[in-house]
């Protein structure tokens, strides 16, 4: 990916380090190629050469840039869950997900952790970001996904005879998880996604309190990818799924839905981040019936989105971590969308905006692995950067108009905003 060089000044607005920390006024940040050297007071700004170039923040805020920490790059206007696998071939799935990741960086989502990707699509994207090829946030990739022989994301009866070998690969005991790890470990995935529960929006044997892998199925998952130093995650919503995949040791879970007592106490002793992914729920009940929604579908998504937002709440106020995002690509919740996740948290959850930015930008960046140089406008990380006018932390919202925004920045090269299209 390429880098800045020289000196970039950016000024004249407030500056949110993404650390939780009250927001500095009248703030600088100060780049020197591809990373920062001083994020403070203008007032106290370092001497610069005279060829710094200057970005005016236009009394803005100045901040990290955002992570998408569950990301499917290969989803697009799925309307049923048949759309992810039949609808459209490989070679039309792998344009729509480079668009997708153009749009994410467009809308200042600099960074992303794939939550599952049709084909291993985002195995290969990483590498066209890499090389120039294509623009997108920087990429864990996550791959095809691991679910359990009927459960929730195997819905093609078998008298189709066309298999999910597409989308998922389907596991029946431990033997054949650990050959599902190791084909991802040779397709070059980072993150193994995996299905431990169903979910309200499937059919009425997974719904989002059914168990879709057992114990030993998942703690074979997490044996052989750690053992070839690939993380794990899984799609947990029911409360014993839950803490099935915190005593399997799962590196993250997404969702975290019904959590109890015991299966916090569980995720806050290993700390392990949760991505609660609610907008996706709200969307589902507000629109659903728009696309034929059933109403017990309905009444499960709004249940999941009860239950999720109490659990988030708990996580965070007892100490734990969340990310943000998820499940965006559906016709009710499409790409681009993103930083309606945010606004929802802080509008219906009832979290501060400060506390959805820290688990947008910092906590993101630890999900991904790369907490020591992404997520915070700290000395030293490299330059991923968003300027956005107006006040952020005073209204969220106006992350939502990436029309708006003055720069978004990655290794301090603008890559998307009005700059970007100044210098064009």
């Amino acid at each position: 990916m390429k880098s800045a060089s020289g000196t970039t000044l950016i000024r004249n607005g407030q500056l949110v380090d993404g650390t939780g920390a009250a927001p500095i006024p009248r703030a600088a940040l100060v780049l020197q190629d591809d990373r920062i050297i001083y994020a403070g007071p203008e007032s106290q700004c370092p001497p610069l050469p005279p060829n710094a170039r200057s970005i005016d923040a236009g009394g803005g805020t100045i901040m990290p840039g955002l992570v998408e920490a569950h990301f499917h790059p290969t989803y697009f206007n799925v309307a049923a869950l048949e759309d992810l696998d039949i609808k459209y071939p490989v070679e039309y799935v792998t344009l729509l997900a480079a668009a997708n990741a153009r749009l994410a960086l467009e809308c200042g989502y600099t960074s992303a952790r794939s939550g599952g990707s049709l084909f291993n699509i985002d195995v290969w994207l990483k590498k066209a970001i890499e090389n120039e090829l294509t623009i997108g946030p920087r990429l864990a990739a996550g791959g095809r996904e691991i679910c359990g022989v009927g459960g929730l994301m195997d819905w093609n009866p078998d008298f189709r005879k066309i298999g999910m070998e597409g989308l998922v690969l389907l596991i029946n005991g431990a033997d054949e998880a650990r050959a599902a790890v190791r084909k991802l470990v040779k397709d070059g995935v980072e993150w193994v996604k995996t299905y431990p529960t169903g979910d309200a929006a499937a059919p009425d044997t997974n719904d989002h309190h059914t168990l879709c892998m057992t114990f030993e199925e998942m703690a074979a998952v997490v044996q052989t990818a750690h053992n070839h130093s690939l993380k794990v995650t899984g799609h947990c919503r029911a409360t014993e799924g839950i803490k099935n995949a915190l005593r399997a040791g799962y590196d993250a879970i997404e969702h975290g839905t019904f959590i109890d007592d015991e299966g916090l106490d569980l995720l806050l002793q290993r700390d392990v981040p949760c991505v609660p992914a609610l907008y996706f729920e709200w969307a589902s009940i507000e629109r659903g019936p728009e696309f034929g929604m059933s109403q017990r579908v309905i009444d499960g998504h709004r249940e999941t989105l009860e239950g999720g937002a109490e659990s988030a709440k708990r996580i965070l106020r007892a100490g734990g971590r969340l990310g943000m995002g998820g499940d965006y690509g559906f016709a009710w919740n499409p790409h681009g969308d993103y930083a309606r996740e945010l606004s929802f948290f802080v509008e219906h959850v009832g979290l501060t905006p400060l506390e959805v930015l820290k688990c947008a930008t910092k906590t993101g960046a630890e999900i991904l692995g790369r907490g020591d140089e992404l997520g915070t406008l700290e000395p030293g990380k490299l330059a991923d950067v968003l300027v956005v006018p107006g006040d952020v932390v005073a209204d969220i919202r106006l992350l939502q108009d990436r029309s708006k925004f003055i720069a978004v920045m990655q290794s301090g090269v603008i890559k998307a905003g009005c700059m970007a299209n100044a210098n064009a």
